[in-house]
Protein backbone atom coordinates (compact mmCIF):
# COMPACT_ATOMS: atom_id res chain seq x y z
CA UNK A 1 0.00 0.00 0.00
CA UNK A 2 1.50 3.28 -0.93
CA UNK A 3 2.41 5.62 2.30
CA UNK A 4 -0.47 8.51 0.71
CA UNK A 5 -2.79 5.96 0.88
CA UNK A 6 -2.23 5.03 4.33
CA UNK A 7 -2.07 8.40 5.39
CA UNK A 8 -5.49 9.04 4.35
CA UNK A 9 -7.01 5.91 5.59
CA UNK A 10 -5.18 6.66 8.81
CA UNK A 11 -6.32 10.02 8.95
CA UNK A 12 -10.04 8.90 8.19
CA UNK A 13 -10.16 5.86 11.45
CA UNK A 14 -9.48 9.06 13.59
CA UNK A 15 -12.07 10.84 12.29
CA UNK A 16 -14.41 8.81 12.29
CA UNK A 17 -13.21 7.92 15.41
CA UNK A 18 -13.17 11.57 16.94
CA UNK A 19 -17.28 12.11 15.50
CA UNK A 20 -17.91 8.41 17.71
CA UNK A 21 -16.45 9.97 20.59
CA UNK A 22 -18.33 13.54 20.12
CA UNK A 23 -22.00 11.55 19.61
CA UNK A 24 -20.90 9.11 22.74
CA UNK A 25 -20.88 12.47 24.57
CA UNK A 26 -23.58 14.41 23.29
CA UNK A 27 -25.79 15.80 25.75
CA UNK A 28 -29.30 13.91 26.01
CA UNK A 29 -32.06 16.29 25.23
CA UNK A 30 -33.45 17.66 28.53
CA UNK A 31 -37.11 19.29 29.04
CA UNK A 32 -38.05 22.15 31.54
CA UNK A 33 -41.21 21.46 33.14
CA UNK A 34 -43.02 24.50 34.67
CA UNK A 35 -46.12 24.06 36.79
CA UNK A 36 -48.48 25.80 39.41
CA UNK A 37 -46.10 24.32 42.46
CA UNK A 38 -42.54 24.88 40.33
CA UNK A 39 -39.83 24.13 37.96
CA UNK A 40 -38.47 20.52 36.81
CA UNK A 41 -35.64 19.39 34.62
CA UNK A 42 -36.40 16.34 32.65
CA UNK A 43 -33.39 14.26 30.95
CA UNK A 44 -34.61 11.91 28.24
CA UNK A 45 -32.52 8.76 27.41
CA UNK A 46 -33.46 8.94 23.33
CA UNK A 47 -30.92 5.89 23.57
CA UNK A 48 -32.53 3.68 25.51
CA UNK A 49 -36.56 4.52 24.58
CA UNK A 50 -36.19 6.16 21.07
CA UNK A 51 -40.04 5.96 20.25
CA UNK A 52 -41.01 7.48 23.22
CA UNK A 53 -38.50 10.38 23.64
CA UNK A 54 -39.59 10.96 20.23
CA UNK A 55 -43.15 10.96 21.24
CA UNK A 56 -42.76 13.05 23.85
CA UNK A 57 -40.46 15.36 22.20
CA UNK A 58 -43.76 15.97 19.56
CA UNK A 59 -45.79 16.88 22.25
CA UNK A 60 -43.65 19.26 23.82
CA UNK A 61 -42.88 20.97 21.17
CA UNK A 62 -46.55 21.19 19.81
CA UNK A 63 -47.37 22.70 22.71
CA UNK A 64 -49.67 19.92 23.83
CA UNK A 65 -48.36 19.96 27.14
CA UNK A 66 -48.86 23.58 28.12
CA UNK A 67 -52.34 24.22 30.50
CA UNK A 68 -53.14 20.77 31.05
CA UNK A 69 -53.02 19.12 34.65
CA UNK A 70 -51.61 16.48 36.62
CA UNK A 71 -54.91 14.75 37.01
CA UNK A 72 -53.81 11.33 39.04
CA UNK A 73 -51.30 12.02 42.04
CA UNK A 74 -50.69 8.78 44.20
CA UNK A 75 -48.62 9.69 47.47
CA UNK A 76 -45.45 7.01 47.41
CA UNK A 77 -46.81 6.65 44.18
CA UNK A 78 -46.38 8.49 40.92
CA UNK A 79 -47.96 12.01 39.86
CA UNK A 80 -49.81 11.19 36.29
CA UNK A 81 -50.07 14.15 33.82
CA UNK A 82 -50.68 15.60 30.40
CA UNK A 83 -53.58 14.05 29.17
CA UNK A 84 -56.36 16.63 30.61
CA UNK A 85 -57.43 20.39 30.66
CA UNK A 86 -58.36 21.65 34.10
CA UNK A 87 -61.33 21.73 32.94
CA UNK A 88 -60.77 17.52 32.40
CA UNK A 89 -61.37 17.60 29.02
CA UNK A 90 -59.23 15.00 27.04
CA UNK A 91 -56.02 16.74 24.98
CA UNK A 92 -56.06 15.19 21.50
CA UNK A 93 -53.53 12.94 21.37
CA UNK A 94 -51.35 11.33 18.64
CA UNK A 95 -51.15 7.59 17.85
CA UNK A 96 -50.24 5.27 20.22
CA UNK A 97 -46.60 4.21 20.56
CA UNK A 98 -44.30 0.65 20.75
CA UNK A 99 -43.96 0.14 24.51
CA UNK A 100 -40.27 0.26 24.73
CA UNK A 101 -40.49 -0.87 28.43
CA UNK A 102 -37.71 -3.98 27.81
CA UNK A 103 -34.79 -1.49 27.35
CA UNK A 104 -33.47 -1.89 30.79
CA UNK A 105 -34.51 1.11 32.47
CA UNK A 106 -36.26 0.31 35.86
CA UNK A 107 -39.38 2.90 37.36
CA UNK A 108 -36.98 4.08 39.94
CA UNK A 109 -37.79 7.19 42.20
CA UNK A 110 -37.95 10.20 39.82
CA UNK A 111 -37.82 8.62 36.78
CA UNK A 112 -40.49 9.39 34.08
CA UNK A 113 -42.61 6.96 32.01
CA UNK A 114 -45.31 6.49 29.70
CA UNK A 115 -48.54 5.67 30.86
CA UNK A 116 -50.88 3.64 28.87
CA UNK A 117 -53.84 1.83 29.76
CA UNK A 118 -54.08 -2.00 30.08
CA UNK A 119 -52.75 -2.72 26.20
CA UNK A 120 -49.24 -2.89 26.23
CA UNK A 121 -48.83 -0.38 23.21
CA UNK A 122 -51.52 2.09 24.14
CA UNK A 123 -49.35 5.20 25.34
CA UNK A 124 -49.51 8.26 23.50
CA UNK A 125 -49.94 11.57 25.19
CA UNK A 126 -49.97 10.74 29.02
CA UNK A 127 -46.79 10.37 31.17
CA UNK A 128 -46.20 9.97 34.96
CA UNK A 129 -42.66 10.94 37.63
CA UNK A 130 -42.22 7.78 39.73
CA UNK A 131 -42.02 9.17 43.33
CA UNK A 132 -40.44 6.06 44.59
CA UNK A 133 -38.97 3.09 43.52
CA UNK A 134 -42.08 0.82 41.63
CA UNK A 135 -40.51 -1.98 40.53
CA UNK A 136 -43.70 -3.80 39.97
CA UNK A 137 -43.88 -1.64 37.09
CA UNK A 138 -41.02 -2.69 35.57
CA UNK A 139 -40.91 -4.94 32.16
CA UNK A 140 -40.76 -8.30 32.78
CA UNK A 141 -42.32 -10.40 29.99
CA UNK A 142 -43.81 -9.49 26.38
CA UNK A 143 -47.38 -10.59 27.44
CA UNK A 144 -49.91 -8.56 28.60
CA UNK A 145 -49.73 -8.41 32.15
CA UNK A 146 -45.55 -8.64 31.98
CA UNK A 147 -45.01 -5.34 29.69
CA UNK A 148 -44.47 -2.91 32.00
CA UNK A 149 -44.28 0.61 31.46
CA UNK A 150 -41.48 2.64 29.70
CA UNK A 151 -39.09 4.59 31.30
CA UNK A 152 -37.53 7.29 28.73
CA UNK A 153 -36.32 9.70 31.29
CA UNK A 154 -35.48 11.34 34.94
CA UNK A 155 -36.41 14.35 37.04
CA UNK A 156 -32.57 15.72 37.66
CA UNK A 157 -33.25 19.21 39.04
CA UNK A 158 -36.65 20.27 40.67
CA UNK A 159 -37.18 16.53 42.13
CA UNK A 160 -38.45 18.39 45.48
CA UNK A 161 -41.46 19.29 43.27
CA UNK A 162 -41.99 16.32 41.83
CA UNK A 163 -41.73 15.36 46.02
CA UNK A 164 -44.44 18.07 47.11
CA UNK A 165 -46.92 17.33 43.95
CA UNK A 166 -47.14 13.64 45.25
CA UNK A 167 -47.92 15.27 49.27
CA UNK A 168 -51.17 17.70 48.02
CA UNK A 169 -54.63 16.59 49.41
CA UNK A 170 -56.40 14.45 46.78
CA UNK A 171 -60.04 13.48 46.18
CA UNK A 172 -62.63 12.57 43.78
CA UNK A 173 -62.39 15.21 40.07
CA UNK A 174 -63.87 15.19 36.70
CA UNK A 175 -64.26 11.93 35.65
CA UNK A 176 -61.84 10.70 38.88
CA UNK A 177 -63.75 9.04 41.63
CA UNK A 178 -60.27 9.45 43.78
CA UNK A 179 -56.64 11.25 43.45
CA UNK A 180 -57.29 13.98 41.23
CA UNK A 181 -55.59 17.06 43.66
CA UNK A 182 -58.37 18.91 45.25
CA UNK A 183 -56.18 22.55 44.07
CA UNK A 184 -55.36 21.31 40.49
CA UNK A 185 -51.46 21.37 39.93
CA UNK A 186 -51.30 22.84 36.29
CA UNK A 187 -48.66 22.20 33.52
CA UNK A 188 -47.79 25.91 32.30
CA UNK A 189 -45.31 25.21 30.24
CA UNK A 190 -43.42 22.67 28.60
CA UNK A 191 -40.18 23.11 26.49
CA UNK A 192 -37.04 21.38 25.03
CA UNK A 193 -34.10 22.84 26.46
CA UNK A 194 -31.58 23.80 23.03
CA UNK A 195 -28.35 24.19 24.57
Amino acid sequence: MDMTLKKLLISIAALALAFNIQLANAANPKVKLETSKGTMIIELYPDKAPKSVENFLAYVNAGAYDGTIFHRVIKDFMNQGGGFTPDYEKVKTRAPIQNEADNGLKNLKYTVAMARTGEPHSATNQFFINTADNAFLDHKSKSMRGWGYTVFGKVIEGQNIAGAISRVATGPGGPFAKDAPKTQIIINKMTEIKE
